[in-house]
């Protein structure tokens, strides 16, 4: 291996489809045990690396020279290696600096929370310190050398303003869970992410509805990555690709999501805009079709309505995790909360908008084979579609004209977040 990623897990990281965008180059994700580091790291078969949770701060013991930064902070996630003489640096720092600045994360007499105390903690805290922060406070689950706990924190809640988690608590494959609550604290102007998986945490999402400046770790990610591609082939010009890489992943790993009435051509449009985006195309009613191996007219007969909605979340769940997909979603998926925000951690929510008088029933829907049934969930479920949607879409025309406007707005709404 020339260049790579070392890291306990890496199933989950973006690292190798960032480095193919920067540059020409052999870029690996390497998964190692504490011993197989020891052995790794010994052998030094490597030109440059990143490294992730947990080694930041286990690597050090085997280098040779670590970089003033880097030592001051006490982590370092890149490392070069020159004829057998391995250097550490830190490029985290650079990231989470151009993470904040991206969010409009101001920390500049500010009381700032970092939540965690491994090495990205170390580096969030160097940022923060050098952007004038006013108080630091380190929150760890087990106090030991200056950090308070979650339950101080939530105790001064009035006095925290900048919240920044660096643990991996709502990470992908455990997407649901949130550090803390944001709406516990009143006084919160900002908060950021490390995690970049999925794209938009709990976390990230709860602050957001408080009115808070937030961002997600994504952009850190790019943003460190290029910086270690200027070390490892002393080419000052990667750091300028950022945006442009950055802008390029996340439109990519963004998912579509369509939601809206039974019959608003969500499966037809869906598979068009899947075709037009070079994407893999899912129907929530599809998959729970072929996994249960009957249709959802006879899976009513025998079963209840919550046992369908409950094994229809479980898709969506699954779905929702997954990256760079157009979904289509059933009629009623949207009654479930908890379906919404599964389905916005990578998405983007499109509202398919037809007007109830051009839904035809069917007799495969169980819940809208009649002009009556169809009337009635349309009255039910409208605010609800609305709501939910990031964007609202007319359905009435033609679905070649419909599955094309909706491409329009995706490509739109991406560049909007880039802003």
């Amino acid at each position: 291996m020339e260049y790579g990623c070392i890291g306990k897990k890496l199933g989950h990281s973006f690292s190798a489809v960032i480095h193919a965008k920067l540059g020409d180059y052999d870029y690996r994700l390497v998964e190692l045990t504490e011993d197989e580091l020891t052995e790794f790291m010994k052998k030094k078969n490597f030109k440059g690396i990143n490294v992730t949770i947990p080694y930041k701060e286990t690597v050090i013991p085997f280098l040779d020279h670590i970089d003033v930064s880097a030592s001051q902070i006490g982590a370092v996630n890149t490392i070069v290696n020159e004829n057998g003489v391995l250097t550490g640096y830190n490029t985290d720092f650079y990231g989470m600096t151009q993470l904040l600045k991206k969010g409009g994360i101001d920390v500049d007499g500010k009381n700032v929370y970092i939540l965690g105390t491994g090495g990205t903690s170390k580096t969030a805290r160097a940022v923060a310190a050098s952007l004038g922060a006013k108080e630091i406070y380190v929150v760890s689950r087990n106090p030991k050398s200056g950090e308070i706990s979650y339950d101080d924190m939530n105790a001064n809640a009035e006095n925290v303003e900048v919240i920044i988690n660096t643990t991996p608590v709502g990470m992908f494959p455990k997407p649901d869970a949130s550090a803390v609550e944001p709406s516990h604290f009143s006084n919160l102007s900002g908060a950021a992410d490390a995690v970049y998986n999925p794209l938009t945490t709990e976390f990230i999402s709860k602050v957001k509805a408080c009115k808070a400046n937030a961002v997600n770790g994504l952009y850190m990610l790019v943003a460190q990555a290029a910086s270690a591609a200027e070390l490892f082939f002393s080419d000052g010009t990667m750091t300028s690709k950022t945006d442009e890489v950055f802008a390029e992943i996340y439109k990519e790993k963004l998912n579509v999501v369509l939601i809206g009435m039974p019959g608003s051509g969500k499966t037809t449009i869906g598979k068009l805009v899947a075709k037009s985006l070079g994407r893999e195309f899912y129907d929530t009613d599809e998959v729970f079709v072929t996994e249960e191996q009957t249709t959802i007219s006879d899976y009513f007969a025998s079963h209840t309505e919550k046992d369908f909605r409950d094994r229809e979340s479980e898709i969506v769940a699954n779905l929702g995790a997954k990256n760079s997909l157009v979904i289509a979603t059933g009629g009623g998926a949207v009654l479930r909360e908890e379906n919404i925000r599964h389905l916005k951690q990578n998405g983007v929510i499109f509202f398919l908008d037809r007007d109830v008088e051009n839904i035809v029933p069917t007799s495969d829907r169980p819940l809208g084979s009649s002009r009556e049934a169809i009337e009635k969930r349309y009255r039910e479920r409208y605010p609800i579609y609305c709501s939910a949607a990031d964007i609202r879409l007319d359905s009435n025309s033609c679905v070649d004209t419909v599955a094309a406007n909706l491409a329009e707005e995706f490509n739109g709404f991406c560049r909007k977040e880039q802003l």
